[in-house]
Order: C-alpha cells, then structure tokens, then sequence
C-alpha cells in the first residue's frame, strides 16, 4: 500500500469542523445543537443578490477571466475608496473565497522554508495553507489577560530571521475579536519597513469595528504600499459565504504577475459567484447598519452571559463576530466532544470551536473555546444556558 504524502499528515485537522461528525450523530439522537463553532452568519443575505440570483439568464455558463470580471474588480475599488484604500481595478484579483486568496498570496511570495510571523491564536487555515506552501509560521502568542492584544513588538524582532519575509494579521482578528489600533498598527509597520518584508492583512471584517476609533487598513500606513497584500471576501459582510468570492489587493505588480500563474492555472474563480458579488456592492446602507447593530446587541448579550458564568472570562471583542473565552475545563476539545457525544439539557447542547486549534504551539489554548455570535439572541440565551449547565455537570472541570 502505498504511503500518503507528509504535507497532508502534517495539514491540521480544523478546529471548526472537526466536530461535526458528533454534532451529526447528536442531531440523529434528536438532540438540538446550537452552532456556535463556526463564522456562518444567520442573517438573511441582501434581497439584491438574491433577486440577482433568480434572475440570471445566461445560455452558457462559460469561464471568467481569471482575475475575475473587471466590472466586479471596478465595483470593488469604488467600495474600498469609501475606506480610504486607494486600490484600482489593476490592483485587485478576483479570487475563489479569501482562503484561496490567502493560499495564492502565501505561493507567490513565499518559497519553501521561509518563514512568518503570525499573532496567536490565529485563523487555523493560516497554517493549513503555510504547510501546503512549505511555509514555516512562527508564532507570537497574545494572551487572554492582555484581551489579544497585539504581543510587544520585541517579541516579533526576535523572531526575524535571515529566512523571514513576511507578517500575518487579521483585523479585525478571527478568532478573538481583537481589533489593533493605529498606534499598533505603526509597529507593525515599523517593523515592514526595517526588515523589508511582506504584510499580509486579512481584513475580511473591517463592516463589524465595535469602537469609537476608526478601522486601520495595512494600507492606512505610510511608506510600506509594494509590502501589503490584503486578503478580503464577501462572505461574512453578505452573509454569503456559499457564493465563494473573496479578493487579493496588492500595488506590488511583481506579486500580481505571480499571482496570476496560480489564477491561470486553476482557470477561473466561479461565475455566478462574481455576478451575485458585484450585485451585493449596492447593498443599501439600510442593511448594513441593522446588520452592524444586531451584532452589536449579540456581542454585549453573550459576552455579558458568559462572564456570569462561573469560572468563565471572556474579554470584550472589538471587531469581528467571535471572542475566545476561557472555561474552568482541564481540557476543552474533550469538553467539546463531551457536549456533543454524552451531554444535553432540555434537549439541547451547544457546538463549540476549541481554541487549541488556533495554536500552533502545542498545549495553548487548553482551557479555551472560540465562540462565535452568529446566532440570534434568543438562540445565544438558551446556549448560555446549556453551557452553564454543561459546565455544572462536566467530569473534567477545574472548579
């Protein structure tokens, strides 16, 4: 029998999915589950894409260009002018979801055995992707305590290598909720400048800024353009994420020449998906704003049930729709697939992210989940519920 490849028994399994074969036989018992693993958002996507949707009358359904349609790319960069990002259509690629673009910008700018510096906990598909690209990620942890704080900026300087060329971002953060403020955003900068290196910065959440301060784009700094390339997509500010559309911005015109091998090489990113992405750019303003104040409410809802739970702390996220909270468990995947497989109250249980999984130092985030607050707030009251519950009667707790 032949022997599978290294990269794949090395790719981590992810810490948002990797539970639902539980969940699944827990649906199958008649037990309710309340998803709260994942960033699947529940509210109704924008009546103009779906109107956009049904109305497609296409004959063929043929293949895009493979940087995508240029009245999308055109529509885009009048979307990212509103943000003070200063990106033309020439500076965007059209890509299959902002992983692929995350996947593409790590091959075109990395070769096998560089090095990132990545802020942890992180995205989990970073590192999937990195190892996909014989990428190495070095970690910078940020603590629960310091509310994730960005990790002093020494901590980041020791890490530089001769083999380093790059830092990664996500602002606002998934998993933790954590958004930087300009002053961090300078270091960072800082330290592009110093080193020369690539920022890559996934502000695929920059709709959902719960502060008075204004959002910080990689591309608000100053004297570091040929270094960015931003990560994007439709899916979370849309509610779409089935339609699989997200971009890859970058001045850096060497990098887009790369890019466009790898576009090229998987032909084209999907057309129905571009034609309802370029519908969603209309989306009233009406929209956007119920959108923002109804997660507004579900984040004071739920991070103020959870920090009345005994033995559980959740900071108070700025951005984003997660937050990682801390739970007096000795260990959270169990405690995870312990909900799924042995546990229910009233019927019900709850589906939560374990936080190791955005780690890749092993034994972090032992005693923490990552909730996401995608639910509507009578669905997070009856969680909060189960959880309490949940925790009252779990082996395994702390306290």
């Amino acid at each position: 029998m032949p022997h599978t490849s290294h990269r794949g028994q090395f790719m981590p399994e992810s810490p948002i999915r990797k539970l639902v074969p539980l969940a699944d036989k827990a649906k199958a018992r008649g037990v309710k589950v309340y998803h709260l693993n994942i960033g699947q958002p529940d509210l109704k996507t924008p009546q103009v894409a779906l109107d956009t949707l049904r109305n497609i009358d296409l004959k063929i359904l043929e293949y895009s260009p493979s940087d995508g349609f240029k009245s999308l790319r055109s529509k885009l960069a009048g979307y990212y002018n509103k943000f003070n990002i200063e990106a033309t259509e020439e500076d965007i690629i059209i890509t299959t979801g902002g992983s692929e673009a995350v996947n593409f910008a790590f091959m075109s700018c990395l070769d096998s055995g560089d090095e990132i510096i990545v802020p942890e906990p992180a995205y989990a598909n970073y590192t999937a992707f990195a190892i996909a690209a014989g990428v190495v990620v070095r970690p910078v942890v940020a603590t629960i305590e310091d509310g994730f704080a960005l990790p002093p900026i020494e901590k980041f300087e020791e890490l530089i290598t001769p083999k380093t060329k790059g830092i990664l971002i996500c602002n606002p953060n998934n998993p933790t909720g954590y958004l930087y403020t300009r002053a961090e955003m300078n270091k960072i900068r800082d330290l592009v400048k110093k080193y020369d290196l690539f920022l890559f910065s996934d502000e695929v959440y920059r709709e959902f800024c719960y502060t008075g301060g204004p959002y910080i784009s990689a591309f608000h700094l100053d004297g570091i353009d040929e270094n960015v390339i931003l990560v994007d997509s439709f899916s979370k500010r849309y509610s779409e994420c089935g339609i699989r559309v997200g971009a890859l911005v970058t001045k850096n015109k060497e990098v887009r020449k790369n890019v466009m091998k790898f576009c090229q090489a998987r032909l084209s990113p999907p057309l129905i998906g571009q034609i309802i992405a370029e519908a969603s750019i209309d989306t009233p303003a009406e929209y956007m704003l119920e959108m923002y104040n109804e997660y507004l409410e579900r984040r004071k809802f739920l991070i103020d049930g959870l920090n009345r739970i005994p033995g559980v702390y959740s900071p108070i996220p700025m951005g984003a729709f997660y937050t990682v909270a801390r739970l007096p468990v000795n260990d959270a995947d169990q405690f995870c697939a312990w909900l799924l497989s042995d546990f229910e109250y009233e019927g019900s249980t709850v589906m939560l992210a374990p936080a190791s999984g955005f780690y890749t130092i092993e034994g972090m985030g032992k005693n923490e989940v990552r909730i996401a607050y995608v639910l509507e707030k009578e669905d997070l009251k009856k969680a909060l519920i189960v959880l309490e519950k949940a925790l009252q009667a779990y082996p395994g707790k702390t306290i």
